[in-house]
C-alpha cells in the first residue's frame, strides 16, 4: 500500500512540474512578443525605416530674351576687289617701290622696268612723224593746183596716219614700262625681283593686290532654303582666327539657278571690314538668320528630356519636389531653346542630374 501511494504521489508531482514548465515557456514567449511589438511601434524606428535621401541636382531659372532661327554653314572670306598685276611691256625690272603688306592707291607706282629702249623708240617715232608732216605740208601746197596725183597724195596721207599711230604706241610702251596699281588695296603678294626679265603679259604675276574694306563670303545653301533667303538678310560670322569673334554680314547676291549636281544655290554675303581686322582667306562659321522672336521663354537645351516621344523637363518647387512637365519647343540657337508651351517663365528647371529622376522625386539643389 505504501509503495503504491508513493508512486501516485511521484506521478502527481511530475505532472505539476510539467504544467509549471509549460506555463513558464508561455509567459516567456508573451514577454518576447510584447518587446517586439513595443520595438515595432517605436516612432524613432519607423522614421529611420522610411527616411529618403534627396537626389542632388543643379537648376537654372527660365530666362526671357530673343532667339533666332538660323541656317548654319561655313565660308571662306574673299576680297571684294583684287587684281593680279602683270607687265604689259617687256624689260629688265630696274626698281621696286612696294612690299607685301603695303597699302597702295590706284595709279601708285609699284615698279619700274628699264625704260631706255622705249625712250629711243619714242624718239624714232617722233622723228619719223615730223619728217612725214613736213613732206605732207609741201604736197598740200601744190595738191590744190593739181600738180600732185591723187594716188601720191593718198599714200603720203596714209603714211602720216601710220606714223601718228607708231608714235602713240611708242608713248604707250614707255608709259607701260612703269608698273602702277590698277586698284587701291594691300599688296598681298610680290613676285617681282630687281634684275629679273619680265615678258609682256606673261602668266607669272608681278603683284597681287586685294581691297579688304569689304569682303565677300560665299555659301551654298540647299534648294529648299531658297524661299527663306532675301537680299540684305542678316547673317552672323564666327571667325576662328579672332578667338571666335562674331561679325555681322548681309546677303549681297542670290544666284537664281540651282546646281543640279549638288542641289544647292550660291549666296554671296557682304562683310564690312572698316577696321581691317578681317583678312581674305579667313575661315568662318556662318549663321544665316531667317527669323527672330523677341521676349521668348528660353531654356538651356540640356534641360530637355525625351520621354514617351515627348519633350519634358523637371521643375523644382519650393518644397524640393521635382515634377515632370511636358513642353513644346520652338527655335533653337546655341545652347538655348525656345519654350512655346508648358512653362510660365519663372520656374527653376533641373539642368544636371535629371536623367534618372522620376516624377515627384525629392531633390536637393546643390548650386544654390
Amino acid at each position: 500500500m505504501d509503495t503504491q501511494a508513493s508512486i501516485q504521489q511521484r506521478t502527481l508531482l511530475t505532472g505539476k512540474t510539467k504544467i509549471v514548465a509549460i506555463t513558464s515557456l508561455l509567459m516567456f514567449g508573451l514577454h518576447l512578443t510584447g518587446c517586439g511589438q513595443a520595438e515595432a511601434n517605436d516612432p524613432q524606428v519607423e522614421e529611420e525605416q522610411v527616411k529618403v535621401i534627396p537626389i542632388p541636382v543643379e537648376v537654372e531659372l527660365v530666362e526671357t530674351g530673343s532667339i533666332s532661327s538660323n541656317y548654319t554653314t561655313t565660308a571662306v572670306l574673299e576680297a571684294k576687289e583684287e587684281s593680279f598685276v602683270v607687265a604689259r611691256a617687256s624689260g629688265i625690272i630696274e626698281e621696286i617701290f612696294v612690299e607685301e603688306g603695303d597699302y597702295v592707291e590706284k595709279g601708285q607706282v609699284l615698279a619700274q622696268l628699264e625704260p631706255e629702249r622705249y625712250r629711243l623708240n619714242l624718239k624714232r617715232a617722233t622723228a619719223d612723224l615730223q619728217g612725214i608732216e613736213k613732206e605732207l605740208a609741201k604736197v598740200n601746197k601744190v595738191y590744190n593746183k593739181k600738180l600732185v596725183s591723187d594716188d601720191t597724195y593718198d599714200k603720203l596721207t596714209a603714211q602720216y596716219e601710220g606714223a601718228k599711230a607708231t608714235l602713240a604706241l611708242a608713248k604707250l610702251d614707255l608709259k607701260e614700262a612703269t608698273i602702277v596699281a590698277p586698284i587701291s588695296g594691300y599688296i598681298a603678294e610680290r613676285n617681282a625681283k630687281v634684275g629679273n626679265l619680265t615678258e609682256s603679259f606673261q602668266r607669272e604675276r608681278m603683284f597681287h593686290i586685294v581691297q579688304q574694306k569689304e569682303l565677300y563670303g560665299i555659301v551654298y545653301l540647299p534648294e529648299k532654303e531658297l524661299s527663306r533667303v532675301h537680299k540684305e538678310q542678316k547673317a552672323q560670322l564666327v571667325v576662328t582666327a579672332l578667338n571666335d569673334q562674331s561679325i555681322n554680314a548681309y546677303v549681297e547676291r542670290i544666284s537664281p539657278v540651282i546646281d543640279s549636281k549638288t542641289g544647292t544655290f550660291k549666296v554671296t554675303l557682304r562683310v564690312p571690314n572698316t577696321n581691317n581686322i578681317l583678312k581674305s582667306g579667313m575661315f568662318t562659321q556662318v549663321s544665316l538668320n531667317y527669323d527672330t522672336h523677341q521676349d521668348a521663354t528660353l531654356l538651356p537645351r540640356k534641360a530637355l528630356l525625351a520621354i514617351d516621344d515627348k519633350e519634358n523637363v523637371f521643375v523644382v518647387d519650393n518644397n524640393g519636389i521635382a515634377k515632370k512637365v511636358s513642353v513644346k519647343t520652338g527655335y533653337q540657337e546655341g545652347k538655348f531653346v525656345e519654350i512655346l508651351e508648358g512653362l510660365s517663365g519663372n520656374e527653376k528647371v533641373v539642368i544636371t542630374g535629371h536623367q534618372n529622376l522620376k516624377d515627384n522625386a525629392i531633390v536637393e539643389v546643390v548650386n544654390g
